[in-house]
């Protein structure tokens, strides 16, 4: 597996130089300051090609932007609204900038209004560090108390309801809006300025979008852009959702294996292919990493090596969770690992010119030197280094086996 990681950018706390130092390989980066439904620029392309080529002092940094996370997909297209045709076409045109510029790895997300959602962004863990959390306690009293969306009630037991308006009712006003804040702003892809009211009103163009429609809705949008993508040599990776149950009564679609095999099956082509993440995977329990990558491998373009702990309190088949060390969760790495290799191993032996996946370690744990460093949630630099260190191990363990 090629060994990446994500980049946001210049303003990254992070630099080139120090993802050198861990060994980085590849990059994995995005235009974020692009509005979903634009296109994006061959200008502003080449401008974040060159601002990886080099270190802060302007010499050769040796990497290159390997992997696009994420071109964004609007609401407009996840809707069918308005514009659609328009967003539609920008997408066509910001893949032939990319492909114009050497970029043949896309990752997307098809989760309605809310990227990957958490509600603790810096749990304090037993070892000192901190960890990203998705308490659905927590969720819930914002569903239902905060935000107090119509229908909230219906998606909770009445006696987890109870729970969380005894855990709403501790909170103080700083804490309600540190949940709030923590739920809808600052995470990749999410905006960071919506209020209350446009949660809302976001929630209210899919008052009529089921699991049905909205996946017909990725159907539509992919029978548009595969063809650009397969004529232009791109392969598109689409992301799981994160956590993989209905959050604030929205539906979910890409949750497990089943829903991969059902879209790998319906557009069968290799450019539509898959975005392996073991942490938003692994929060169900009946996710089975080895049978994934056996039945479906052939399929992945893009790897997302974290690991997750699913703990209380929890609500029928929905659970809390936290961000564990990427060899302390409930996914086992190292049969994974092993599994990926060998996925690997029979591309090469079948000619395939992808067969080394790009990887990167994902969400690390805030440790050491992170914890007084301002860095973007669930990407510092010493919790993922150790992450990939790990991951590092095993594959070279593996490496002739």
């Amino acid at each position: 597996m090629k060994q990446t990681w994500r980049w946001f950018g210049p303003h990254d706390t992070i630099t080139t130089a120090d993802m050198r130092q861990c060994g980085v390989e590849g990059v994995v980066s995005a235009l974020h300051h692009l509005p979903p439904g634009t296109v994006w620029p061959v200008a502003d392309i080449k401008a974040r090609q060159a601002a990886i080529a080099q270190f802060p002092d302007g010499s050769p940094s040796g990497l290159a932007w390997d992997v696009v996370e994420s071109l964004p997909v609007s609401e407009v297209i996840k809707t069918k609204g308005p514009d659609y045709a328009a967003h539609i076409a920008a997408y066509q045109d910001s893949l032939r900038n990319l492909a114009a510029c050497g970029l043949s790895v896309v990752c997307y997300n098809f989760m309605p209004i809310l990227d990957w959602t958490r509600t603790n962004l810096r749990l304090p863990m037993d070892h000192g560090g901190t960890a990203m959390a998705f308490d659905l306690c927590d969720f819930a009293a914002f569903d239902l108390y905060i935000l107090q969306r119509q229908g909230a009630a219906e998606d909770y037991s009445p006696a987890f309801a109870a729970k969380a308006k005894t855990r709403f009712d501790a909170m103080s006003a700083d804490a309600v809006r540190a949940l709030q804040n923590n739920i809808v702003a600052g995470l990749p892809g999410a905006n960071d300025n919506w209020t209350l009211q446009d949660v809302k009103s976001h929630l209210n163009a899919y008052a009529d979008i089921g699991q049905d429609r909205l996946y017909q809705n990725l159907v539509d949008f992919l029978s548009e852009v595969i063809p650009v993508a397969t004529e232009l040599g791109i392969r598109m990776c689409c992301h799981p959702d994160d956590p993989p149950f209905s959050l604030l009564g929205l539906p979910r679609i890409m949750s497990r294996q089943a829903d991969y095999a059902r879209l790998m099956a319906d557009l069968d082509v290799s450019a539509n292919g898959i975005t392996f993440c073991t942490g938003s995977l692994g929060v169900d329990p009946d996710f089975d990493p080895v049978a994934f990558i056996t039945t479906l491998g052939s399929r992945i373009h893009f790897i997302h090596l974290r690991n997750t702990l699913r703990t209380l309190p929890d609500d029928g088949t929905r659970s809390s969770f936290h961000e564990a060390a990427h060899l302390e969760g409930d996914t086992n790495m190292v049969k994974t690992v092993r599994a990926l290799l060998s996925e690997e191993r029979v591309r090469r032996q079948g000619g395939r010119a992808d067969h080394s996946i790009p990887m990167r370690p994902d969400h690390g744990q805030d440790i050491i030197d992170d914890l007084s460093k301002d860095s973007m949630p669930g990407y510092p630099l010493a919790g993922r280094m150790r992450g990939l260190a790990e991951l590092r191990g095993i594959m070279a363990a593996m490496a002739d086996t």
